[in-house]
């Protein structure tokens, strides 16, 4: 684990998302994380996270590219990251995403997930 909490959660979504672990990548997020993904609404929990990566296509990936973070005492953390989504066929679609995250545990995991697609008008 590294010292920087939003650098470890995110280090270990990319290797879960990227290998389609579904199952690793619910275990990142506290029970009652809320998640805005690409769909139109905001879901909660653990097993509303691993039914939305597993309609993932596995052969997507994704380029992580963290810009900011910050810590609000020893239990809460959080930043903002540039991912880019990509399949082997060309498809990809950028995204800035924000986390908050919280100690639990023992580990740090994700208490709120948003993504905010990145729009080419937008560039």
């Amino acid at each position: 684990m590294t010292s920087n909490p939003m650098e470890d959660v995110l280090d270990r979504w990319k290797a879960a998302f990227d290998g389609h672990q579904v199952d690793a990548m619910a275990d990142l997020f506290t029970p009652g994380a809320l998640f805005q993904g690409f769909g139109p609404e905001v879901v909660s929990g653990r097993d509303a996270v691993r039914a939305y990566y597993e309609a993932v296509p596995d052969d997507r990936s994704a380029d992580v590219t963290l810009l900011h973070t910050y810590t609000i005492g020893q239990e809460a953390a959080g930043g903002f990251a540039d991912v880019t989504f990509r399949d082997p066929a060309g498809w990809e679609a950028a995204v800035h995403l924000s986390l908050v995250l919280q100690l639990r545990e023992g580990a740090w995991r994700i208490r709120q997930y948003h993504v905010s697609r990145v729009l080419k008008e937008h560039q």
